[in-house]
């Protein structure tokens, strides 16, 4: 029996009847109802270095001080196990020591973010408050003048090169025609990764954000499993960190949930200038994914080998697809309040433009970030006077040129019921030679007035009276496309799809 198995079983019968053991290629991790201990296994790779115990320990300890920044109520120690003249082995006993491995608090893996997604349990409101704590992480996190900017992508470029080549995943052509384009879209950014590096956008980061490594710990979202042995893999931009989160979501077919999470990020945090790089950071993440995949499959079970080799084809096709130019539009969507503006959106925006689909500039939560307050915050009766409106339209086209310009798609939210304002969106979009596609959504006053006082934590403080007087004083404007927003959403959203088509 190898040391490894020998500590496994000492921590099985530690934690008690049902442990449950997880191995991947550099950790095993022993699972109890109360506790879970991680043991770094005798490994070497390109990356890192595992291969004494004294390194293995020091990557314990870094873990350790790693994952508290985002999830301290998990990560509680180190722990030496040691052997005692007897063999036997204890932890932090005075015998030999043999390992040391990192102790946290278990918790159940139905609540990891993996398989949240596989059984449809993962909701707007989790991504949200998700994305919210990212934020907060990437805005706190220790900036970095050291590393960083295209010179360190150009580094992870060449290790992803060589590690794709060995997987045997894809034909030598096809593997040399993506590099070629991920080379040639490097070459195309360096100035604004240099830039964004020079602007402290470079912080020591989670580096490998995908939903395996998130959980529901005490009904809060919880990133763990940061890497820790390599500086240069986390010490990374902002929006490469994000990018891996998003690839994750969108290779499981979560793209309204990668959008989502977009939204909220920028709504928080200034990164529109970023835009142009994610694309390409998503498509590094997911050719990581693919090697590591179809390397594992090479050592896996006849079954697992296929799942494993079929899961790489997919990461790389995706790679493949997010480097492919697709152009940027603007949508605009009007209708009186109630008539499910927002909802479209949603629906709408991961299906727009380059990944991860449309920003999303709704007037309603422009004028909260405007007034200083959170999303679901009323304001008072003054916010919506004509001269703060203007402010909040103005705003809206400022940031939805921006954001065309920097080639992504943009759907506009707000009630464009004037002839004016609805005339300045358009005009938007032809100061950014961006096609323009106006829809109106329609519905019946009850319907309106009933989605209205349904709202619970909205953007939108709109009321009742406030409808009526829209009602009275506002009007579609000319040219757009009228929508029954009372149909079914599938088929509502198809005439919207076909309309931006």
């Amino acid at each position: 029996m190898s040391t490894l198995d020998d500590i496994a079983n000492f921590l099985r019968a530690r934690v008690g009847a049902g442990a449950q053991v997880i191995d991947t290629h550099i950790s095993r991790v022993v699972i109890g109802a109360e506790r879970a201990y991680k043991i770094k296994k005798p490994v070497a790779f390109s990356y890192l270095d595992f291969s004494t115990r004294e390194k293995r320990a020091a990557a314990a300890e870094n873990e350790l001080a790693i994952n508290r920044r985002t999830a301290p109520q998990i990560y509680l120690a180190t722990r030496r196990i040691t052997r005692g003249a007897d063999g036997a082995l204890a932890l932090d006993g005075e015998g030999e020591p043999l390992e040391t491995v990192v102790e946290m608090r278990s918790f159940d893996q139905a609540d990891l973010f993996d398989h949240m997604a596989q059984r449809g349990r993962l909701t707007a409101q989790t991504m949200t408050r998700l994305t919210e704590n990212l934020v907060a992480f990437h805005r706190d996190a220790t900036p970095s003048q050291a590393i960083g900017g295209a010179e360190a992508m150009a580094q992870i470029l060449a290790l992803d090169e060589g590690a794709l080549a060995a997987s045997s995943l894809a034909t030598p052509a096809r593997i040399h025609g993506f590099e070629a384009t991920l080379r040639e879209k490097l070459k195309e950014i360096a100035p604004l990764l240099d830039a964004r590096a020079a602007a402290g956008k470079i912080r020591r980061c989670h580096g490998d954000l995908t939903l395996r490594n998130i959980c529901l710990f005490e009904g809060e979202p919880t990133p763990f499993d940061a890497i820790e042995f390599d500086e240069r893999l986390a010490t990374i931009d902002v929006l490469y960190d994000l990018a891996f989160l998003l690839m994750d979501l969108t290779h499981r077919g979560l793209t309204d949930h990668a959008n989502l999470v977009f939204n909220r990020y920028l709504d928080a945090a200034d990164e529109t200038d970023g835009l142009p790089a994610l694309p390409f950071f998503m498509a590094v993440r997911a050719s990581i994914r693919a090697h590591v995949s179809a390397t594992q499959a090479k050592g896996a079970s006849v079954e697992a080998a296929d799942a494993l080799r079929d899961e790489a084809e997919r990461y790389l096709a995706l790679a493949e697809s997010l480097l492919a130019p697709r152009g940027a539009m603007l949508v605009a969507i009007g209708g009186f309040s109630g008539s499910g503006k927002s909802t479209l959106a949603a629906a709408l925006a991961a299906g727009l433009g380059r990944a991860p689909g449309a920003r999303i500039l709704a007037s309603d939560r422009i004028r909260k970030r405007l007034h200083g307050v959170a999303s679901t915050q009323r304001l008072p009766t003054e916010a919506y006077a004509p001269a703060v409106s203007a402010r909040v339209y103005a705003l809206v086209r400022a940031e939805a040129l921006r954001v065309l310009t920097l080639g992504q798609a943009v759907i506009a939210d707000a009630v464009f019921d004037r002839a004016d304002m609805a005339a300045e969106i358009e005009q938007t979009a032809a100061h950014a030679a961006a096609p323009f596609v106006g829809l109106w959504l329609d519905a019946p006053r009850e319907n309106m007035a009933r989605r209205i006082e349904g709202r619970r934590d909205d953007p939108s403080d709109a009321t009742t009276e406030v409808l009526d007087a829209q009602i009275r004083t506002g009007a579609a404007p000319a040219g757009w496309r009228h929508l029954d927003s009372t149909q079914a959403r599938a088929l509502l959203v198809d005439q919207a799809r076909a309309a931006c088509a």
